[in-house]
């Protein structure tokens, strides 16, 4: 099978990292990929947001299955330029991906298919932001509509922060604050039957002890030994299966990556957005514990085949994964830095942790003159372990992580260490993480 993984991330890093371990890929292509991706797979320069390009590259590598990994390119409609060449494409179309594209449109979506979510209300002046603002109190949550990397999302008890966010956004939803952890859920689907993963938990906020300002994410770790062992289950039948039964039922099937980011409050189980896509950087840690081979299951969401395959297997291994920003991150980045160590870690780490690329390039006729791995964005790289639970996991991680040089570079340092305590300890439920 030849494979087309489309974006440059370190999800497309780990999802290019499973497929060229799956014996059934044949050939594997990333387009435009990082200094990562192009260790296993051939890297292709196109603009990721160009549909026509993408499925003109698709059809000239002859590839059997595209995969769309980024939430631009989706809600762009990138997949349904690839379908219309008559190549099956793992990833929602343009008007199901609006399910990510517009938290308002998920918003009536969940409506309509009774899942529990925050109450919450569109707001496109400043004084409907005040009314809402009055009517929920602090904390405020207050959400860009729109795609905004993971960086749209401001809580907060600062009314005045809260109010310029919401003005500032132009089209917003603000809702009611959720109490509890998060968890991240991804679902395979092919519009119809629903594949649940394994869950996990992500890290939003830059700094130790969930301060600081929201980000992409700055680590997360799997399994989950505190959850309730019915989550999954739970999550499937209220969130899950009825929000896939919906969109069929508006005539935008989705098929492809579904991600539900939930809080378990006191009162139950509750959505706090949905993605249409593998999350970073929770996919790092899923990936890495899945034991199924990637590329069959995926074909078979792009092609609607999903009830026709086996149980998925799972590794009974814990994965963390720490994520390595540039210096200012999150505001504005320093790139062009050379990043030391990484043969250090394949070498003295490897398998059990290893470097996954987000934000880096190679750079040509720097040091001794050959190609250097220089940051090239907020979020450079994370380094991903596995060991028989999260401790060992975590311990791998940091460990691995000294090894790497980056100048002026952040990161957190308790990423998945109060579920490990909790594991260590009795398995107990009560980690309030992420």
């Amino acid at each position: 099978m030849k494979v087309l993984v489309i974006g440059g991330g370190a999800r497309e890093h780990a999802l290019c990292r499973s497929l060229s371990l799956d014996p059934e890929v044949t050939a594997l292509h990333c387009a435009p990929g990082n200094a990562g991706t192009a260790e296993v797979a051939v890297s292709h320069p196109v603009d990721a947001l160009d549909g026509a390009a993408v499925a003109r590259l698709a059809t000239e590598l002859e590839a059997d299955l595209v995969v769309v990994g980024p939430e631009a390119p989706l809600v762009a409609g990138v997949a349904d330029a690839v379908r219309n060449a008559g190549i099956p494409c793992f990833g929602p179309s343009k008007e199901a991906a609006e399910l990510e594209g517009s938290k308002a449109f998920a918003k009536d979506v969940m409506a309509a298919a009774n899942v529990p979510t925050a109450r919450s209300y569109v707001c496109t002046t400043p004084e409907q932001v005040d009314e809402a603002l009055d009517a929920f109190g602090p904390p405020y949550v207050v959400k860009d509509d729109g795609l905004a990397a993971g960086k749209g999302v401001v809580v907060t008890d600062d009314l005045a922060a809260a109010r310029e966010h919401g003005i500032a956004c132009g089209r917003v939803v603000i809702e009611e604050f959720l109490d509890g952890p998060e968890v991240s859920l991804f679902a395979i689907t092919d519009g119809e039957t629903v594949l649940p993963l394994q869950p996990a938990q992500d890290f939003k906020r830059a700094l130790d002890g969930d301060e600081g300002p929201n980000t992409g994410g700055m680590g997360a770790y799997s399994p989950l030994p505190w959850a309730d062992p019915k989550l999954v289950d739970e999550v499937l039948e209220t969130v899950l299966q009825p929000t896939v039964d919906e969109l069929r039922r508006r005539g935008t099937p989705f098929a492809g990556l579904l991600y539900a980011g939930l809080a378990i409050t006191r009162r139950g189980v509750r959505v706090i957005e949905f993605n249409a896509r593998f999350g970073d950087p929770e996919t790092q840690v899923v990936l890495a514990r899945l034991r199924t081979p990637l590329a069959g299951v995926l074909l078979a969401a792009a092609e609607g085949n999903l009830a026709e395959l086996p149980p998925l297997t799972w590794r009974d291994d814990a994965a963390v994964t720490v994520v390595v920003a540039s210096h200012n991150y999150p505001d504005t980045p320093r790139t062009g830095d050379p990043i030391e160590g990484l043969d250090e870690v394949a070498a003295q780490d490897g398998p059990d942790a290893y470097v996954l690329h987000a934000g880096t390039r190679l750079e040509s006729g720097r040091g001794d003159g050959g190609d250097t791995v220089v940051s090239a964005g907020g979020r450079v790289l994370s380094v991903t372990a596995t060991g028989k639970d999260l401790t060992q996991a975590r311990e791998r991680a940091y460990t691995a992580l000294g090894r790497i040089r980056l100048a002026g570079s952040q990161h957190r340092t308790d990423i998945a260490r109060t579920a490990a305590g909790a594991s260590d300890a009795s398995g107990a439920s009560g980690a309030l993480e992420g």
